[in-house]
């Protein structure tokens, strides 16, 4: 399949159409067909973009040019000048003035921009993973010879630090202030790990990355280790992800073979191997010192902290955990610099983010786009908008860890600091798109059940709080639930948050707290009335209405 060099995005909401926009489509088609470029250009529509009155609306990704209002006699010449040519034609673009909400706002920062942007999955699907010449010729290691041969270890988390980059395992934790940490603790020997334990339902862009662009992750691991001390890394794959694991497995082997990985890489007198281990199933090994425990050949159980991994971590050393997705922005960033990164986002967080699409909508995939891109943007111009008949109830992000998002706060640019303010969370990358069948009840039951299975049982808050808090929710479910139930729910929740020893346990009471933010009257209904407002739920014909 050839690779779409450009995407066109026509508004065809009912005031669009009444105005023009499905001929729009078809002359489109026809232009683009009579310039040869219809195998280059994708055209799309979408019926909800949340602009003014300057319709139809003709956007060009990826340079995100606004056109409007465009006319069927614009078509041709647009197509002309804008995709033959290359040349932004002025006279046709939208006001900026007219621009409205979250998105017009997040217009004024040069470096946002919806359309996609590829650093993380730049070479998966256009290269072949199993070839690491393909690799090389793609600018493969350069930037870890680059780190080498001109920065020391101090320039290098510098350039890190510079760029901003944060976490992208779902809290957003500078990379650069943790590779600092590492590279500050005292030990003479120290340990780079990749947490590949791609566990969260629903996620599934970390495969994607160690299936179809294996060295880069060698590439990165092999540059962090260079600036933290180490010599040794070790990838913690998913036990599910055979392939992942095969593929990688032989990059180590090709990585080894040309010197990228062993002794003295580049001439120089740094040396770096890596070991790959297969996680058994368990998704608390997700949690950065459970994976830990398991390295080490015990129970995957998380830790008492601190002492944190930075100072005491594999085998009591030192050791840097980033996940997938962060170590695969290192090497375009040293490549590049820390300021051209920094042009893609927003100012508080830079870069792009992947993401995987499921549930009503039309689309379902993974995409990588800029930081600050709105759920709307996300629904209706790469999962294609909801499916016929659906409007957006709520969206889910991250797994079972991530936050529920009602459909009010579908204009809150998707960045860490938006999403804190708003009171949610970005989570790993899973979206989960709900329309108005959706039972909020039951939604957060199945979460619930997930955790109380995947609990490693080692602390009582999370213990006993996941399977009391499901108790509760499927009692409610089915009808039999009472309204001083919320409040225990509230009470069990608070407790487990405080007390619980790792992530899991604090984050199993995300569902619920979102639940009843934003869905309380639903929840109510249930309670009160014994009724589903959704007409999904299902009750026990012997339930008592309170």
């Amino acid at each position: 399949m050839k690779t779409k060099r450009a995407m066109i995005v026509v508004s065809n909401d009912v005031e669009s159409i009444r105005l023009g926009s499905n001929e729009i489509v078809q002359h489109l088609h026809e232009s683009l067909a009579a310039y040869g470029l219809q195998e280059e250009v994708d055209v799309s529509t979408i019926s909800d973009i949340n602009y003014s009155n300057v319709l139809p609306l003709v956007i060009v990704y990826p340079e995100a040019v606004v056109y409007g209002p465009v006319k069927v006699a614009d078509v041709r010449y647009l197509v002309e000048e804008h995709l033959y040519k290359g040349r932004i034609i002025p006279d046709l673009l939208a006001p900026p003035k007219q621009l409205t909400g979250q998105i017009g706002s997040l217009r004024s920062h040069k470096g946002y921009n919806p359309a996609e942007q590829r650093i993380i999955l730049e070479h998966a699907g256009r290269i072949d993973p199993e070839n690491i010449e393909e690799f090389i010729a793609n600018h493969g290691y350069e930037a870890l010879g680059k780190i080498l041969s001109e920065n020391t270890p101090e320039q290098t988390i510098e350039i890190i630090e510079k760029s901003g980059l944060q976490g992208r395992g779902g809290a957003g934790f500078p990379t650069g202030r943790k590779w600092r940490f590492v590279h500050s603790a005292k030990g003479s020997q120290k340990y780079v790990i990749c947490n590949a334990d791609e566990s969260e339902p629903g996620t599934f862009k970390d495969r994607i990355v160690l299936e179809g662009d294996p060295h880069l992750i060698i590439e990165a691991m092999a540059i962090a280790g260079y600036a933290i001390g180490a010599n040794e890394g070790y990838v913690y794959i998913r036990g599910e992800y055979g392939l992942a694991y095969r593929r990688m497995e032989k990059a180590v082997l090709q990585a080894k073979e040309f010197g990228f990985l062993g002794s003295n890489i580049f001439g120089t007198d740094f040396n770096f191997n890596i070991h790959l281990h297969a996680g058994a199933g368990a998704y608390v090994c997700g949690e950065e010192t459970a994976l830990i425990e398991s390295l080490e050949g015990k129970r995957g159980e998380p830790r008492s902290r601190p002492p944190y991994p930075v100072t005491n971590g594999l085998w009591d050393k030192p050791t840097l955990v980033n996940n997938v997705e962060t170590l695969a922005n290192i090497p375009a960033i040293i490549r590049n610099g820390a300021d051209w990164y920094k042009s893609f986002g927003t100012p508080s967080s830079p870069g792009t983010k992947v993401y995987t699409i499921m549930g009503n909508v039309n689309f379902s995939g993974v995409i990588e786009v800029p930081m600050g891109i709105t759920l709307r943007e996300v629904i209706n111009i790469y999962a294609k908008g909801m499916k016929p008949g659906s409007t957006l109830k709520l969206a889910q992000t991250g797994g079972s860890s991530g936050s529920i998002i009602p459909a009010v706060l579908q204009d809150t640019p998707m960045d860490f600091e938006s999403f804190r303010k708003a009171g949610v969370s970005l989570g790993s990358g899973a979206l989960l798109i709900c329309d108005q069948h959706t039972c909020i009840v039951d939604l957060v039951k199945v979460l619930l059940q997930f955790f109380r299975f995947e609990s490693c049982g080692k602390c009582t808050p999370c213990r006993i709080g996941t399977q009391r808090t499901y108790e509760i929710v499927e009692r409610i479910s089915q009808g039999l639930g009472k309204l001083e139930d919320l409040d225990t729910l509230v009470e069990l929740t608070s407790e487990m948050e405080r007390a619980s020893n790792c992530g899991l346990g604090q984050t199993a009471t995300v569902p619920i707290r979102d639940m009843l933010k934003h869905f309380r009257t639903e929840v109510e209904a249930h309670i009160r009335l014994g009724v589903c407002p959704t007409g999904v739920g299902e009750f026990s014909k012997e339930s008592e209405k309170v």
